[in-house]
């Protein structure tokens, strides 16, 4: 459940909740004052009415009511009975019972009051009533003027008989009514601002503590990272916003975390290619020492000799500018410094060009090299030419390292699908160990097969991760297969490009 979700529904309960218990307290408030017990009622028109837990107050006012209506019958079809004392008398014991009373004026004059009424007001009340909007007024009981009570009237116009002019007054004392009501309602009003704050604080509560518990949970962590521990996972299991800023912290962590293991190694490798730059670097350095050493002492007495030192000379220098070209080149690859220019390159035209480079390759003069395809047509793909040769040639230095057999073979292969073409270059050395084999492309590493290869000469260990930069900057991967004993076949890939009849637009 989302947290805008989860407030939603928080906001509603608000609501809910509080009309529920208002409405269950209500109902309880009504039992305790005003009683509970199941009746039947029967209607005026003698229909029975069955209530579930009416109290015998509301039994009353019922009652009282049907009464009253009953006398209004009376006056309108039997008038004459209201000049009846017999039946004014029973009447009026009846309605004083139900705390209601009634009054008859004939002609002006009152022939008739309920015991209840207080005589000494009467007069004035009947004014008052006559004069008050909807025949409501105040009216004193017989009590005495200074104790008073709440009631309604009702007056009803009516002719006798003898076409006397009456009027009835009847009278609903609402004291009882209002007795209770000054309890319930203030306990009512009470009750609904505890409903309201219980229901405020509990909702709060768990709906902060939602929220406050995850952000903990988050600080915690933060915390931990920031003390450089990133070995402990982040587990949220929620699936709101938080599970997914969670998520989110957890890559980080991971992220962080193989960065600095990432880091680490990339420290312990430029330790170890210092280590090994300037292991190689002191090799040739010493060589050309000691060719400059035996020119100074004249140990070269004779122009041959004097050919061959300098010529050692030259070689040691190369071996040098090599080693740091390459690790120049690898700078900027790692960088994304290092500007391509890619243009339409036919692969198989490109791969004889490189055929017969190396066969003219003093180094390879003692490699049968050869080309294996069977692609007829072109077969084109945008590269960077040089590149894509640097490529070639420092696979086909690594692979010259590692053979040691007298009958030495190096074969350029071409394949094609319909996306691709796949370059190999095979050899028949000595291999590379299955533990090695995925090493190959990372950068500084070497087998300690070619620093100890019959060519005597070791490598910057750079070589096979610059191929691997500049193929992946084409859109291709390349991969090492290996046989101890065997060879080694070197593959990569190039994505191959389709082009129009009329315009030569790259699809």
């Amino acid at each position: 459940m989302t947290i805008r979700l989860r407030l939603i529904l928080s906001y509603i309960a608000m609501v809910l909740i509080p009309i529920f218990l208002t409405l269950l307290t209500a109902m309880v408030l009504t039992r305790v004052f005003f009683g509970t017990e199941d009746t039947s009622v029967r209607g005026g028109d003698g229909f029975q009415f069955h209530g579930h837990a009416l109290s015998e107050f509301w039994e009353k006012i019922n009652e009282r009511e049907q009464l009253m209506n009953g006398v209004k019958f009376v006056a309108e079809q039997d008038p004459e009975l209201l000049a009846d004392p017999n039946f004014l008398a029973d009447t009026g014991e009846t309605l004083r019972e139900l705390q209601a009373g009634l009054v008859i004026v004939r002609n002006g004059e009152v022939t008739y009051a309920s015991a209840d009424v207080d005589q000494e007001y009467l007069e004035a009340e009947l004014a008052r009533i006559d004069t008050a909007q909807e025949g409501h007024s105040r009216w004193m009981m017989s009590r005495g003027p200074e104790v008073g009570g709440r009631y309604t009237a009702e007056r009803v116009d009516f002719t006798f008989d003898d076409q006397g002019v009456g009027t009835l007054y009847l009278l609903s004392d609402l004291n009882p009514l209002l007795g209770k009501m000054s309890r319930f309602m203030p306990l009512m009003f009470f009750s609904l601002l505890v409903i309201v704050a219980f229901t405020n604080l509990l909702l709060t509560f768990f709906v902060s503590r939602s929220i406050l518990r995850p952000l903990y949970t988050l600080k915690r962590a933060a915390e931990r990272i920031k003390e450089g521990e990133l070995d402990h996972p982040l587990l949220m299991q929620r699936k709101d916003e938080f599970g997914e800023v969670g998520e989110a912290f957890e890559e980080m962590r991971e992220r962080l975390k193989h960065s600095i293991h990432l880091q680490l190694q990339y420290e312990e490798n430029r330790k170890e290619m210092l280590s090994n730059i300037s292991h190689d670097l002191k090799t040739p350095i010493t060589g050309i020492k000691a060719c400059v050493e035996g020119l100074r002492d004249r140990v070269a007495d004779t122009e041959e000799k004097r050919n061959k030192y300098i010529t050692m000379i030259g070689q040691k220098a190369d071996d040098m500018d090599r080693m740091i070209e390459e690790l120049f080149l690898f700078s900027k690859l790692d960088l994304k410094r290092l500007p391509f220019d890619f243009e339409p390159v036919d692969v198989l035209g490109f791969l004889q060009s490189c055929s017969e480079e190396l066969k003219a390759d003093p180094r390879f003069a003692q490699v049968q090299i050869e080309l294996i395809t069977a692609v007829e047509g072109p077969l084109y793909a945008i590269a960077d030419r040089d590149k894509l040769k640097r490529v070639l040639m420092n696979i086909a230095d690594n692979s010259l390292h590692y053979m040691n057999k007298p009958d030495q073979r190096l074969s350029l292969e071409l394949e094609a699908s319909p996306r691709e073409a796949l370059v190999r270059i095979r050899d028949n050395g000595a291999g590379i160990d299955e533990a090695a084999l995925p090493k190959v492309f990372e950068r500084f590493y070497r087998a300690e097969a070619s620093r100890s290869s019959s060519s005597g000469r070791g490598g910057s260990g750079l070589g096979l991760a610059i191929v691997r930069q500049i193929i992946e900057a084409h859109g291709g991967i390349v991969r090492a297969d290996s046989r101890a004993g065997v060879g080694t076949a070197i593959s990569f890939t190039l994505p191959l490009q389709t082009y129009s009849r009329t315009g030569g637009e790259r699809k």
